[in-house]
């Protein structure tokens, strides 16, 4: 018997920030995902229609009848995650000799093949920080919009513009291109508000408009002055569609009842913050991650994204979602559950997506990791199997294979082999 009927297809909308339209969903069909495992202990079929979940049942229930069918017999399935702090337009430059180039075609392919990385990794949505101004102008920007229309249907890529001043004589230009870069296609409007020399104006700017274009705020922050922070949580608390901002590294570095009331503060004005328990980040000038704990004993809407990837500010940064929910765990002692919530769950409401859940009627945005435990999964995450708008967009598979063991025979050891309709 079916454990979750057929049910209306439900077509949530979002705030606007994922920077993908409602059209065509690209060849959509229907898709059975057989024998997966939840983390609820059940084998269900999943069955797929039009982009939603249609129904999910016990293993066997769902015929495959007029649908594509993936066996994920050996895989955990869970909703996919998403990345809420990318940075595409400088990702794979670490190894660049000589200054960075910001031609279009490079920043276009930059762009490009880290969606694709991320997306084999099973994020589905991903938010790109971009940075304009300066000489390179509103480039980068432009060739991360060409680079999103070209993913369109593998990936849901939205672009936030981050100026790099907005005060002062120097910084009406970058109102003005902030502005200009919103009409482009730019989904989020953020920045640095630490490197301005005048932070609160910065965030007065940005939060100005946000309000007149109705776009969500993400804001690059050391988070380690508190005045600052108490001065943002009073300008932002309130505003719609809403306010992140991240990694706050330095909130850690401040005395604990003092990081408490910032907290509380940012907990009150309905500020999100992102940390990136994976290293370094562009945007600020120090290591070190968000004290996790503290932010949502305080009811901080807490969410984890990767930041760099291969630049300067960390060049082995591998823009996993599942290492960043790995590292929560292990490092921060966060409950796997609630570990992979934050780079799930957290992270698209965090970029005004609609939720996705492993019932009729949510949104076909998951993820097959080879595993029968989100524990075993967040520690040994490698074969997996990425479903975007209801089809298999990306399969990554690993073999680990051993020389003849007696001993393994005996015991009767778990081995992997290079069959199996999902891949090994």
């Amino acid at each position: 018997m079916s454990d979750s009927q057929p049910q209306p297809p439900r077509r949530p909308g979002n705030s606007g920030s994922s920077g993908s339209d409602d059209g065509p969903r690209h060849g959509a069909t229907a898709l059975l995902l057989s024998r997966a495992r939840l983390t609820d202990g059940r084998t269900v079929d999943v069955r797929i229609s039009d982009g939603l979940i249609e129904a999910v049942g016990t293993a066997g229930s769902l015929s495959a009848h007029g649908a594509s069918r993936v066996d994920l017999a050996g895989f955990l399935l869970l909703p996919a995650p998403a990345e809420p702090h990318a940075h595409s337009d400088i990702a794979m430059t670490a190894d660049a000799e000589g200054p960075v180039s910001y031609a279009a075609q490079d920043v276009q392919r930059r762009a490009t093949e880290a969606a694709l990385l991320q997306l084999g990794h099973g994020a589905t949505a991903q938010r790109s920080h971009v940075r304009i101004g300066d000489v390179q102008g509103l480039g980068p920007m432009a060739a991360v919009l060409r680079a999103r229309r070209s993913l369109r249907g593998l990936v849901d890529l939205s672009a936030v513009a981050v100026p790099r001043l907005l005060t002062g004589t120097a910084g009406a230009d970058g109102l003005d291109m902030l502005r200009d870069a919103v009409k482009m296609g730019a989904t989020v409007v953020g920045g640095c508000p630490d490197l301005d020399p005048d932070p609160t104006g910065y965030v007065e700017r940005v939060l100005e408009v946000a309000a007149e274009h109705g776009c969500p705020v993400d804001l690059h922050t050391e988070g380690d002055d508190p005045a600052r922070l108490a001065r943002l949580a009073a300008m932002a608390g309130g505003l719609r569609p809403g306010v992140t901002i991240g990694p706050c590294g330095g909130l850690s570095r401040l005395p604990l009842e003092v990081a408490v009331r910032a907290a509380d503060q940012l907990a009150a004005a309905g500020v999100g913050v992102v940390c990136q328990p994976q290293g370094g980040c562009g945007g600020v000038e120090q290591r070190g991650i968000a004290p996790v704990r503290l932010l949502r004993a305080a009811g901080v809407r807490l969410a984890a994204g990767s930041g760099s990837l291969r630049d300067v500010a960390n060049p082995v940064g591998r823009g996993d979602p599942l290492e960043a929910a790995y590292l929560l765990a292990s490092q921060c002692g966060m409950r796997a559950q609630d570990a992979y919530a934050s780079v799930a769950a957290a992270a698209r409401e965090a970029m005004g997506l609609p939720e996705v859940r492993l019932e009729a009627g949510f949104p076909a945005e998951l993820v097959a990791v080879r595993g029968e435990r989100l524990s075993g999964v967040l520690s040994l995450a490698y074969s997996r199997i990425v479903v975007h708008r209801g089809r298999v967009v990306a399969r990554t598979s690993a073999v680990r294979e051993y020389c003849d063991s007696v001993a393994a025979v005996e015991l009767e050891l778990p081995r992997q082999g290079r069959g199996g309709a999902a891949g090994a």
